[in-house]
């Protein structure tokens, strides 16, 4: 789960990595406040998690509590590359001399931590690495022995920090590790990591990202979910269990059992979709190796609540998952559904208990449903049903 830049810079205040004074609005008057409340200047940021902010004009100077209502009041409801910003964070205004970058991320690919520090911060960071490589220290960090504040210091020094702010600079490296650890993400970034005028290192612009496998242990992460912006249907599956994914400019729906399976039945239907107008996906929706037939049920009542799907694939290699509970899966949610299902249903089936999951589909007879016994004809007729 990405956060907002407040809730990361929430974050960082619990685990007293030091920031500014910072407050949250959802409405021009509110911004005011929390403006006149800090006193002096602040600037406005829009909240949306997206990159380009201050490039679309989502960040701005207010100069004083009335000034800033006006910036608040041009930012709210602003639409910065398809994100509508509902949220501004009011933050403190601070004279600012140099720009740093410091980051902790999961490694996945070498399956380790790592950490990026450079001196060159305040701009993507990709950009440094690919002009300037040798500004930018990369130090991978083992997760059983973290990051202390030795060799917090050696990765500044490598990362060429001036001597003047090293220390404090590696101080918060080691609380950034903390929050990283502690709250289990697998992304903390502070670009800039900037130095004031008066000598202070503070972390002005802060990225977090949660792993939610880690839920279990992280009951306090709930909070920061943003139900208003969130998709419905995303946040109905996951709390059936599903693993669902809602894909844009789709009208197939997909469901299958395993994600290689998923995955290819994708690329099939897109390719098979081409041929009646463009038909696309809708959604990822793996309903797992030993899924049951309330499993298969969930998935499709879910599948069928989209309104941007105009036909339903289902897709099912019978292993531990057998073709007959898929078969009485589909049954029953129809069933359940009654009246609210509307779209047509093709279906293919193979493996495991395949004649017998046939059968039942063949018994239960609905006009809604049809069995294709190759993806490649599934996929065709799906699309073709989706594009009438």
């Amino acid at each position: 789960m990405d956060l907002y830049e407040y809730q990361a810079r929430d974050l960082f205040e619990k685990h007293t990595v030091p920031v500014l004074k910072g407050a949250v609005a959802t409405t021009p008057e509110a911004a005011r406040d929390a403006a006149a409340d800090m006193g002096g200047k602040v600037v406005v940021k829009a909240q949306v998690k997206v990159g380009g902010r201050g490039k679309a004009g989502g960040v701005k100077l207010a100069v004083d509590a009335a000034d800033t209502f006006e910036k608040a009041s041009a930012i709210l409801g602003m639409d910065i590359k398809g994100h509508t910003v509902h949220k501004v964070m009011i933050a403190q205004a601070a004279p600012i001399v140099d720009e740093y970058y410091i980051s902790i991320l999961l490694d996945r690919s070498n399956r380790t931590f790592l950490v990026m520090a450079s001196v060159a911060g305040g701009m993507d960071i990709e950009e440094v690495a690919h002009t300037t490589p040798e500004k930018l220290a990369k130090v991978p960090v083992s997760a059983v022995d973290g990051i202390d504040k030795a060799l917090a210091t050696k990765i500044i020094t490598q990362a060429q920090f001036p001597a003047d702010v090293a220390d404090q600079v590696a101080d918060v490296l080691v609380k950034l590790w903390e929050t990283f650890q502690s709250e289990d993400a697998t992304l903390v970034e502070v670009n800039p990591l900037v130095k004031t005028e008066d000598g202070r290192i503070i972390a002005l612009d802060g990225k977090v990202s949660l792993d939610e496998n880690a839920d279990f242990r992280q009951p306090d992460h709930a909070a920061l979910v943003d139900t208003a912006t969130a998709n419905a249907l995303e946040e109905a599956a996951k709390a059936k269990g599903l693993n669902y994914v809602k894909l844009d400019n789709g009208q197939v729906g997909i469901i299958g059992n395993g994600a290689g399976l998923v995955m290819s039945t994708l690329d099939v239907v897109a390719y098979a979709g081409e041929k009646f107008g463009g038909m696309r996906p809708a959604n990822f929706l793996d309903i797992g190796g030993g899924a049951s037939a309330q499993v298969m049920a969930d998935g499709l009542s879910i599948i069928l609540g989209d309104p941007d799907v105009k036909s339903v694939f289902v897709n099912v290699f019978g292993g531990i998952t057998a073709c007959d509970a898929v078969a009485n899966g589909i049954v029953q949610a129809l069933e359940l559904l009654g009246d609210k299902a509307t779209k047509p249903i093709v279906v293919r089936l193979d493996g495991n208990n395949v004649l017998e999951g046939r059968a039942i589909l063949n018994a239960a007879n609905h006009p809604l449903v049809e069995q294709a016994e190759t993806m490649d004809g599934a996929a065709s007729r799906a699309a073709e049903l989706a594009a009438k």
